[in-house]
């Protein structure tokens, strides 16, 4: 496998011998490794899956930097219990094959973290957007080629701390599309007073246009677009109004497709325009302690590409088992068709049809 330097500064790899324009891709949610002596352990039953993609692109859910020993001084002061990874972790993402990792989440926090993470992932050769010394280096694409085909990746999150996290103009952090929240007295409120209120937000004008530049020029400089994004409510299967307009904004600028992390739990599957929205994916491999046991389902997405065109999407049911290991599970029967059955129920208007086909369900990119 050689290198070559890439737009946007990142370092990608080619796949020697294979310019043929046809590859697949794989994309998984929120990723964090901790505490592990064998960190390639946590991805010892899906191993064979994952090397079977020509590239492997995923969410790292927080930065690989040593954890704060001190109780007095924790990793993120305003989020009880956090620990970043510690960098020999990296070594997991190495086994696995991660090609890039997104870096923008609401844990991807402090200048410290941050540069010694991304450093990390440097000298391990993954390369990773969404992160970076300043904002400029933050919105800044990895770009990786496989067999023939350029794959370019840009990472954002709506969810973060209001101040110090984002990334500025000379100051390190994260890339962002920020988002407002509104409340509006709900249809009931005159007649019922105290009944709930209606919850409306919607991105930042001026972020969301930096977003969707972003996208218009990494899409003239490669054949496949993916945007990734840290966005919705932590635990909810609710799609926010915000989400969708982003989602769908990054489509209309070009992405050919968008998925998204940060809820834990699964959310609807959208096709806009002939491209999929992926809202949440859930986890994938996480071992923060306050994860143990909970929010165990996930998805895979299986791209494939052909002609350098996106042709097919398809999604794999996983379950994190009793020893917090990921496993593939059968889309036709049991825990698998459940998880096939909740995608089902969360769907709108503009959801596809997914429909089981040999151990993976294929996305209709017809419509919804």
């Amino acid at each position: 496998m050689s290198g070559e330097r890439l737009e946007g500064g990142a370092t990608g790899a080619t796949v020697d011998g294979g310019a043929d324009g046809d590859a697949s891709l794989l994309l998984v949610g929120d990723t964090n490794l901790q505490g592990r002596d064998r960190p390639a352990d946590a991805f010892r039953h899906v191993l064979p899956a994952l090397r079977a993609a020509d590239l492997l692109f995923g969410q790292l859910e927080g930065p690989l930097a040593a954890p704060s020993a001190d109780p007095a001084a924790p990793d993120i002061p305003h989020k009880a219990g956090w620990r970043h990874s510690d960098p020999a972790m990296v070594a997991g993402l190495v086994a696995a094959g991660f090609a890039a990792v997104s870096c923008a989440s609401n844990v991807t926090y402090g200048a410290r973290a941050i540069g010694e993470s991304l450093a990390t992932l440097d000298a391990a050769g993954i390369a990773h957007c969404g992160a970076g010394g300043d904002r400029e280096a933050a919105r800044r694409p990895a770009v990786v080629a496989r067999r023939g085909v350029r794959f370019g990746f840009l990472g954002y999150t709506s969810v973060f701390w209001p101040v110090g996290h984002a990334a500025g103009p000379a100051t390190p952090g994260v890339a962002t599309v920020r988002a407002t929240t509104a409340y509006q007295p709900g249809p009931r409120a005159l007649e019922m007073p105290g009944a709930p209120p209606l919850v409306v937000t919607a991105p930042d004008p001026a972020e969301l246009t930096a977003m969707e530049e972003d996208v218009r020029r990494l899409r003239a400089a490669v054949d496949i677009v993916v945007v990734s994004c840290h966005w919705g409510v932590s635990g909810s299967e609710r799609v926010a109004e915000y989400q969708r307009a982003i989602g769908r904004a990054a489509i209309d600028a070009g992405a050919d497709l968008v998925f998204g992390h940060h809820p834990h739990v699964l959310q609807a599957i959208e096709v806009w325009r002939g491209r999929p929205i992926c809202y949440s994916l859930g986890n994938f491999a996480f071992d923060w302690a306050k994860m143990r046991g909970r929010h165990l389902d996930g998805l895979l997405v299986r791209a494939l590409v052909r002609g350098r065109r996106l042709a097919r999407v398809a999604v794999v049911p996983m379950h994190r088992d009793e020893e917090n290991l990921i496993r593939l599970l059968d889309p036709a029967t049991g825990a698998g068709r459940s998880i096939v059955e909740r995608l089902r129920a969360l769907a709108t208007d503009d959801s596809p049809a997914l429909t089981v086909e040999g151990g993976e369900v294929v996305v209709d990119l017809a419509g919804g």
